[in-house]
């Protein structure tokens, strides 16, 4: 996992894939991600399907 420190709870909010996007972007931004990773995230998040994308968040942050 590349930002342990990071945790996104998921469990209970929107399960559209733009509000997951938009709260892993928020986290990222509150802890001080640099622009090129959350940029990196967003590309490889949405190089995929839904299963793909929730992996992508489990391989950057923790998610609840």
């Amino acid at each position: 996992m590349k930002y342990p420190e990071i945790t996104v709870n998921l469990i209970g909010s929107d399960g559209n894939a733009f509000a997951i996007l938009a709260n892993m972007k928020q986290a990222m931004q509150r802890h001080k991600v640099s622009r090129e990773d959350i940029d990196s995230f967003l590309e490889e998040a949405m190089s995929g399907d839904y299963d793909h994308l929730l992996q992508t968040c489990m391989k950057w942050v923790n998610v609840e």
